[in-house]
């Protein structure tokens, strides 16, 4: 195909989409694949100072790991404080923050950090493909930042370090758990994809409803894979019993009645009981400082 053909299907497709023609032309760049791998990207988890320890150690007795340093730091583009802290284990990586300050709009609604392997090109592909840059590019101690949206009201944090890190690959890849509605899920998912040349892995328009706590119902459950890792997209009405809808991360376990245990012991609260579905066997556990997540096992056969 032509360049110039090509520009022509990307004008077409943008014009279809509701996309200006500028954008287009950028969108007929050739992109780089932006994401390196899964165990550098981490759910950003806010809690009050006084919780920061004892979700640290419910956290990582849980799922096991190790944490980085804790450091206080300024990691907005404008003055505040919070303490900062990586969070590693064999299951998923949490980044910390204890604002001791007032948290600037808006962090604090970014689910995730991405860590992309350039900046300059992340935000020119994300751009292109439908988000909205809520926080332009800024530097911070480590390296730079900026806040997306995705279509549907999905915020992200992609991060780029001046001194690349090297971490060691997970035993099992946890899933980013993002809801949308039915207008805006197919948007969304072509965005993303865009962005992160990732798959579909699977499409289920009727998806078990017990996995969003409603057994008497079917909803629409997309699954995605790319260098970032994996998400599932849950396409719902909003009609979402508690905490369905509050969980950012799905975290692939071994031994589910084992790991629930664990976090008992450690002071997190088990929100909804195991129950199987599709294969996997899952439960919601709250940890202290009220972050909530999922996990899930395969089911015995």
């Amino acid at each position: 195909m032509s360049a110039n053909r090509h520009l022509i299907n990307i004008l077409l497709v943008s014009s279809l989409l509701g996309v200006s023609p500028a954008i287009a032309k950028e969108a007929a760049k050739p992109f780089a694949l932006m994401g390196v791998a899964p165990q550098y990207d981490t759910t950003h988890v806010y809690v009050a100072p006084e919780d920061v320890d004892k979700f640290v150690s419910s956290f990582l007795t849980t799922f096991g790991g190790q944490s980085t340093k804790q450091v206080v730091a300024t990691v907005t583009p404008t003055p505040s404080s919070t303490t900062s802290q990586l969070l590693q284990t064999p299951v998923g990586t949490v980044s910390l923050f204890g604002f001791k300050t007032p948290i600037p709009y808006p962090f604090g609604a970014e689910r995730t950090g991405y860590l992309v392997t350039d900046m300059d090109e992340a935000v020119r592909l994300a751009k292109a493909s439908g988000a909205d840059i809520l926080v332009a590019t800024f530097p911070d101690p480590i390296g730079r930042d900026v806040v997306v949206q995705w279509p549907g009201g999905v915020n992200m944090q992609l991060y780029w370090h001046t001194t690349k890190p090297s971490y060691a690959a997970f035993e099992t890849v946890p899933e980013n758990r993002v809801y949308l509605s039915p207008e805006r899920a197919d948007v969304f998912t072509r965005s993303f994809l865009r962005f992160s040349h990732g798959k579909i892995v699977s499409d289920d328009a009727r998806a078990p409803g017990i996995e969003i706590g409603r057994p008497k119902d079917s909803y629409r459950r997309i699954r995605i894979e790319s260098t970032f890792g994996k998400m599932s997209v849950l396409v719902t009405d909003g009609h979402l019993p508690y905490p369905y809808g509050r969980e950012l991360t799905g975290y692939e376990v071994k031994d589910l009645q084992g790991t629930l245990a664990k976090a008992k012991s450690s002071g997190a609260a088990v929100l909804v009981d195991p129950y199987t579905s599709d294969g996997r066997a899952a439960a919601m556990l709250q940890f202290p400082g009220g972050y909530i997540a999922e996990i899930h096992a395969a089911a015995p056969k």
